[in-house]
C-alpha cells in the first residue's frame, strides 16, 4: 500500500495556478490557445489590471451573453446557437461566438432560434437566477431582445476564482 504521505501530497504552486486558469477556461468554454491570445491582447491595454480587462472581454463575448441571458442552457449550447445563425446583433445575423459586444449593442434571438431546442431548454430550466447588471432585457411582443447597457464589471462574473493565481500563471506571456 502507498504510504499515508503519498496520498496527502500537497499540490504544487504551479498546479494551484493551473487549476485557477482552467476554471476560467471552463467557465468561458475556451481552449488554451484562445485564452493565451486574449491574455496577450489584454496585457497590451494599459487601463487597469490586465486580468480585469480579460474578464470584462470574456464577459462581452456573444456566446457568453447568450448564456447569461438564459437563451441557452450552457456555454457550448450558446456557441451552437450563435454559429447556427439564431442571434442578431444590431439587426444583423452574427454567427461568431467570440464577437465582442459593446455598450449600446442590441442582441436578439431570431424566430427560428426561439423555436430551437437549446432556447426552449434554457427557458424551461434557467441556469442563471438573475442577469448581470451590464445587460438589460427588452421584450417586444414575443421577441426577446437585450441591450448592452455598460461594460461588464469584473465583479459581475458568476464564479469565484483567484485573480492573483491567474496573473502568476500567465506572468511570462507577452
Amino acid at each position: 500500500f502507498p504510504s499515508h504521505d503519498m496520498q496527502c501530497k500537497k499540490l504544487s504552486d504551479l498546479t494551484i495556478r493551473l487549476m485557477e486558469k482552467q476554471k476560467v477556461m471552463f467557465n468561458y468554454g475556451l481552449r488554451e490557445n484562445q485564452l493565451v491570445n486574449y491574455v496577450k491582447k489584454c496585457k497590451k491595454i494599459k487601463t487597469q489590471s490586465w486580468v480585469d480587462t480579460l474578464i470584462m472581454t470574456l464577459e462581452s463575448r456573444l456566446d457568453n451573453v447568450v448564456f447569461r441571458l438564459n437563451w441557452a442552457p450552457s456555454i457550448p449550447a450558446a456557441r451552437q446557437t450563435v454559429t447556427h445563425k439564431h442571434i442578431l446583433v444590431n439587426g444583423k445575423v452574427t454567427n461568431v461566438p467570440g464577437y465582442i459586444l459593446k455598450p449600446g449593442d442590441v442582441v436578439e434571438i431570431t424566430d427560428k432560434g426561439a423555436k430551437s431546442g437549446n432556447y426552449l431548454q434554457a427557458k424551461a430550466k434557467p441556469r442563471i437566477s438573475s442577469i448581470p447588471a451590464f445587460l438589460a432585457k427588452v421584450t417586444v411582443g414575443e421577441k426577446e431582445k437585450a441591450k448592452i447597457v455598460s461594460k461588464p464589471l469584473a465583479e459581475d462574473i458568476p464564479f469565484a476564482f483567484e485573480k492573483r493565481l491567474v496573473i502568476e500563471y500567465y506572468w511570462k506571456v507577452k
